[in-house]
């Protein structure tokens, strides 16, 4: 079988991928007390309250944008058209 993905594309991903997760933990300045806390225990979840709230408003925000956006031009598309414009194309 074929890969979708051929090696220098594959290579491309990961560069790409690699960089923004590398760009958001660079952008948070390092401080003793991250340091010096201890670690989270296995039964803590993983995405914490905070997070999942900013997750789903970015979401929210996001899906108002598309949804606006996505109705603004099916409003455009379904106004009458001028006939003599259709002849020229």
């Amino acid at each position: 079988q074929d890969s979708p993905l051929k090696a220098v594309q594959m290579l491309w991903v990961n560069l790409i991928m690699d960089t923004f997760a590398s760009l958001a933990l660079a952008t948070e300045p390092p401080s003793e007390s991250l340091l010096l806390r201890k670690p989270y225990g296995r039964n803590k979840p993983l995405i914490s309250r905070t997070m999942m709230k900013n997750i789903l408003g970015h979401a929210v925000y996001q899906l108002t944008i598309i949804f606006t956006l996505l109705f603004a031009a099916l409003q455009r598309d379904q106004r009458p058209q001028d006939p003599r414009r259709e002849e020229r194309l």
